[in-house]
């Protein structure tokens, strides 16, 4: 998740969202938002 730019690591948990993947990941991407603390204000699961 390091390599990962904070635009990217938005972008990626936006699209795992919408294409329903699996609930683990989701929520991996989710600890390091919080982890980054970058705020998302629309979550979509």
């Amino acid at each position: 998740m390091k390599y990962l730019s904070d635009q990217m690591l938005i972008e990626v948990y936006h699209r795992a969202v919408d294409l329903q993947l699996d609930a683990a990941f989701i929520e991996l991407l989710r600890e390091e938002l919080q982890h980054r603390k970058i705020r998302i204000t629309q979550f979509s699961a």
